[in-house]
């Protein structure tokens, strides 16, 4: 069983499709098949039904799917704490970040890391915050940047970096925006565009509303209070979907100022979230790593 037939294994896997695997992994279809092929005869299990239109895992392939993700994340992490005795700062590092931070935070950071150290491959994967600290706690990431839980990790060790003030705002053509003194109870009357209800960002929007006693659930359209469908995980389809008229929403204030919207002085005078970054506890960083936590902003 060799590594390359398990990256193979894994990208069929996750797209469900030999030829997307190829084009991953920049390789030809036929070059994948064989690898499979290779990784069946091995194991003597058929991983995959070929069906007509893709490619389905076996109770087998199921099995084994797992089992090698962590191998390919054990044998990484024998590299990086092999390059790390020797103090070279190459080789992968693997940054998981929401889609938030990365487009409004990291830019000019991966820009002056990618500067300073050319020879490290850069691994990057959008995911929302949720979906990054799992990755992480996976081990199939090296640092995660994400919406800081509220509550500590038991496998996470998480830094603060960015306080992230929050702003309740609609377009200049809601009716909202024309009265001059506000309540939370006044929004819970209109419909509003929130963050889906798992993320950090709508458990502090929600708690603000609990604390009056109230309930966000009353501002979903009735149409979506079942399935709450008016949700969106990304910052800017929130923003977009604001500034057209179609409900309330809380945005980044800095994000907030914008010609199509306007601020409504309502809710708690300080309400944020912490943005950061994210280590898997008891996980040696390489010396990639630490180069880039060493370039991060400090508190």
């Amino acid at each position: 069983m060799d590594t390359q037939s398990l990256q193979a294994f894994i990208a069929v896997a996750e797209t469900e499709s030999f030829s997307l695997a190829a084009q991953r992994l920049h390789l030809t279809q036929p070059a994948v098949s064989k690898r499979i092929a290779i990784l069946e005869d091995s194991l003597d299990s058929q991983l995959f039904d070929r069906l007509p239109r893709k490619a389905v895992l076996t109770p087998a392939g199921e099995a084994l799917l797992p089992k090698a993700k962590h191998i390919l994340s054990e044998l990484l992490e024998i590299k990086t704490e092999l390059a790390s005795l020797s103090g070279d700062i190459s080789g992968t590092l693997r940054i998981g970040t929401s889609h938030h931070i990365g487009l409004h935070h990291l830019p000019h950071l991966l820009r002056q890391f990618h500067t300073a150290y050319p020879q490290v491959k850069l691994a990057m994967q959008f995911l929302g915050s949720e979906a990054a600290c799992e990755a992480l706690a996976q081990g199939e990431l090296d640092i995660a940047f994400a919406t800081l839980p509220q509550e500590d990790h038991h496998k996470l060790d998480m830094q603060p970096i960015w306080r992230d003030p929050l702003s309740f705002v609609c377009a200049f053509t809601h009716p909202l925006s024309q009265k001059k003194k506000l309540t939370l109870e006044d929004l819970t009357k209109y419909e509003a565009i929130l963050p889906e209800p798992n993320t950090v960002t709508f458990e502090i929007i929600e708690g603000a509303f609990k604390h009056e006693g109230l309930s966000l659930q009353s501002a979903l359209p009735s149409r979506y209070r079942e399935t709450i469908s008016m949700m969106s995980s990304y910052m800017e389809t929130i923003k977009m979907m604001a500034s057209v008229g179609l409900g309330w929403a809380v945005l980044p204030e800095h994000m907030a100022n914008d010609k199509d919207l306007i601020k409504l002085q309502v809710g708690p005078k300080k309400l944020y979230r912490e943005l950061g970054v994210l280590q898997r506890k008891g996980k040696t960083l390489g010396t990639a790593g630490k180069a880039f936590l060493a370039i991060l902003p400090e508190r």
